[in-house]
């Protein structure tokens, strides 16, 4: 049964004359009687008195009529909610991010905006490797990606041609370790042959850019992976717990490293650049997103082509 069939029969009811209701109906008076035998057929009863003119509605008909208002209201008041809702929503930016980033980076960020953008972060993308997040960009899932992005190639980015990037900061992944009682790192990076590693999962963006910056290194010892995670805070709680040495967003672990609970584990050659970059999806026209590209273009911070 379509919606459109208790209209035509609430059109019918009004006027009691078949070719005056199919003409508010606009359609022809053969099609607008088709429909009402079918809804008939539908209901399995007889709703319309022909023999009477004008014509008339059976006891059935009448008290389908009234079933036809109540549902007809019901879907015009459900119509104006979910309309409303569209409304409440339509100014909403869903953004997908990894956890390190919306623990530490994005409020700092938003408090610098005088109006902050209306920026919902999705938490399922807390456990998303790179692939997913953009999958979620193409699927309409979210409406922009804030992650972190290698400064040199590492093989696995995704594809970014139908997308507009924007860098919003550098940050370095930097080596860190449990300190020994003298303040040194437990597991130091400095000449040794082998160490027990807390690592990235495998197909994720930061572990390729970690491997891919060791493998331009002399003198990198093996690691023994202990432990695999998307998550950099599980990676962390390891670290802290001293099982490994681990790589971490520097931007995470300024407290820890000031009050000396982990230390870096190696040198500068050791920390991995990366960006802080803002994905979108070129064709994405949500008026909210546009006026915060507008917003950053404005400023000159927007870079529409692949992060350096």
């Amino acid at each position: 049964m379509e919606l459109r069939w208790l209209e035509d029969f609430m059109a019918l009811a009004r006027t009691r004359h078949f070719s005056r209701a199919a003409e508010q109906q606009n359609v022809t008076q053969p099609t607008f009687s088709r429909r009402i035998k079918l809804l008939e057929e539908e209901m399995g009863t007889v709703l319309v008195n022909r023999q009477t003119l004008p014509l008339s509605l059976t006891p059935a008909g009448e008290e389908f009529l009234a079933l036809c208002h109540d549902v007809t209201q019901r879907v015009a008041e459900s119509r104006r909610r979910l309309a409303h809702l569209a409304d409440q929503h339509a100014g909403r930016i869903r953004l997908a991010a990894p956890q390190s980033l919306l623990s530490h980076f994005l409020p700092g960020w938003l408090g610098r905006w005088p109006a902050p953008p209306p920026i919902v972060p999705d938490l399922r993308a807390t456990g998303w490797l790179v692939d997913d997040f953009f999958r979620a960009l193409a699927q309409d899932e979210c409406d922009l990606v804030l992650c972190y992005w290698p400064c040199s190639p590492c093989g696995i980015e995704p594809d970014t041609q139908d997308y507009l990037s924007w860098r919003l900061a550098g940050e370095r992944m930097v080596p860190l370790s449990l300190p020994d009682p003298d303040g040194e790192p437990r597991f130091s990076l400095e000449g040794a042959s082998s160490l027990p590693l807390i690592a990235y999962h495998p197909r994720g963006l930061t572990d390729a850019a970690i491997r891919t910056h060791l493998a331009r290194l002399d003198d990198t010892p093996d690691f023994r992976i202990l432990n695999e995670s998307i998550q950099s805070s599980n990676i962390r709680e390891l670290v802290s717990l001293g099982y490994g040495l681990g790589w971490l967003p520097e931007s995470s672990v300024r407290d820890a490293l000031a009050q000396g609970t982990l230390v870096p584990a190696g040198g500068e050659r050791w920390q991995v650049p990366m960006d802080i970059v803002l994905f979108r999806r070129a064709d994405n026209q949500q008026p909210a997103v546009s006026a915060l590209w507008d917003a950053l273009v404005s400023v000159g911070q927007l870079d529409n082509s692949q992060p350096d």
